[in-house]
């Protein structure tokens, strides 16, 4: 029997679909634009890169242009929680207003660790080893990673995480 020193594992991560971002920003800025409450506004979305720029003449249209997004990001199948809308509005000239969204990617170094822990803590036969932005996991069965997938699902539910490079 020849033995394989690679043992069976995946790797946890954080990623959008950032195709799918910019077409809900494509999206939700086309529907800003023939909407009648926002007629004659400077309503919009920007994004560059992983940030997303919020633009809106009041504090109701904001909202509405949140909720637009949302909506449009949705429907293409981008989580939510990959948005990090911690930030606050800022006031512009005007009393305009605008508002920096995070597009959130990469497993930061404290979610890694509850990973870890979560996964040290429920004794599996698997191992976890944090990895700059991804959590590899390993196990000698396959059974055994498909149980940590469930529990690492169940345990870190505030983050959309999906799971790649799955290893044989």
């Amino acid at each position: 029997m020849i033995e394989n020193d690679t043992m069976p594992s995946f790797d946890t991560v954080l990623e959008p679909n950032l195709v799918e971002v910019k077409n809900a920003i494509d999206q939700s800025n086309k529907e800003i634009a023939t909407r009648f409450d926002f007629k004659g506004s400077d309503a919009r979305i920007e994004q560059k890169d992983k940030e997303l720029t919020l633009f809106a003449d009041n504090d109701l249209q904001l909202g509405n242009v949140t909720d637009i997004l949302i909506g449009k990001m949705a429907k293409r199948g981008v989580d939510i929680r990959f948005l990090d809308r911690e930030a606050k509005p800022e006031k512009m000239s005007h009393d305009k207003l605008k508002q920096k969204v995070l597009v959130k990617a990469g497993i930061e170094a404290d979610v890694a660790k509850k990973i870890s822990k979560a996964i040290k803590d429920s004794k599996m036969k698997v191992q976890a080893s944090i990895q700059g932005d991804t959590v590899r996991v390993t196990g000698a069965k396959r059974d055994d990673l498909q149980a940590a997938m469930a529990l690492i699902k169940k345990e870190i539910s505030d983050y959309p995480l999906s799971f790649n490079n799955f290893r044989d």
